[in-house]
């Protein structure tokens, strides 16, 4: 029988163990220089506020004067809204409000979206941000001074994108916001650009459309839409006036500054 010394024979055996510890290590398999996934960060917002109270009684008061001439009881119903159907409150809510008046009737509409990334590759925000970017694309907003709005397809060079509010199936038509049928100006001041367009200082990035439409007969109405995103909030305010009267044509500027004014009260609300 061969004889084998103390320490070779330890030496042997450490190497064998040394040697047969690979199956039991988790990191085995891994491949020398192979980069780390790490989780991307969750967004700042984790809830969303209650809708139907996210607006003060006193700008409602002003978005549907119609509402003034109410007993209290049903002030305080229109005032309260109608909260949106959703089946996720953390991740989708809204409310709307209707004023009706002898002259026009106006309706308000907002909605919390709360987006979650469910790629731990990308974060809550970057994916608002490609949910965001979808949103303005769909508006087709003019890309230089020289395009307006009636420029914007309409059905007759080629189909309007899906989603626009352009895209009526009634076969509504799209017009400049400062204009009337007849060429003519409806109150906005020439040097004041009230076309649909990106919008500063509002969340992260903002912009608002601005659509007159006609659908058959009917009188024609606007709609403004103000869409920004905070974070992994994107947030959409639609504001429209129809009037009683067929030839009258809703105001711009007016619309465009209570839809913006209340936008931006909703932005003071997610910071706090």
């Amino acid at each position: 029988m061969a004889y084998v010394p103390g320490v070779a024979l330890l030496l042997a055996l450490v190497a064998g163990c040394s040697a047969g510890s690979g199956a039991d290590d988790p990191d085995a398999d891994s491949k020398p220089g192979s980069p780390t996934v790490t989780a991307a960060p969750p967004g700042k917002y984790r809830t969303l506020p209650e809708s139907c109270r996210a607006v003060p009684v006193a700008m409602l008061k002003d978005l549907l004067p119609g509402a003034t001439g109410l007993s209290e009881e049903q002030q305080e119903k229109v005032y309260g809204g109608t909260a949106t159907v959703t089946y996720d409150t953390d991740r989708k809510v809204g409310c709307r409000w209707k004023s009706d008046a002898p002259d026009a009737s106006r309706n308000l509409s907002i909605d919390f979206e709360r987006v979650v990334s469910y790629d731990p590759s990308v974060s809550d925000d970057d994916r608002a941000r490609e949910v965001y970017a979808t949103k303005e694309e769909a508006a087709s907003l003019p890309t230089s001074a020289g395009v307006t709005p009636s420029e914007k397809p309409s059905g007759s060079a080629s189909a309007p994108a899906a989603g626009t509010p352009s895209a009526s199936a009634s076969g509504a038509s799209s017009a400049s916001p400062s204009a009337d049928p007849s060429g003519s100006t409806a109150g906005v001041d020439p040097d004041e650009d009230l076309r649909p367009r990106l919008l500063d200082e509002l969340g992260d990035a903002a912009f608002l459309d601005d659509e007159l439409t006609r659908a058959g007969s009917t009188a024609q109405h606007r709609t403004v839409s103000v869409v920004f995103r905070t974070s992994n909030v994107i947030v959409t305010v639609q504001y429209t006036e129809q009037p009683a009267r067929v030839t009258a044509v809703p105001d711009s500027r007016e619309l465009q500054e209570k839809a913006q004014a209340l936008a931006r009260k909703l932005a003071e609300t997610l910071i706090d």
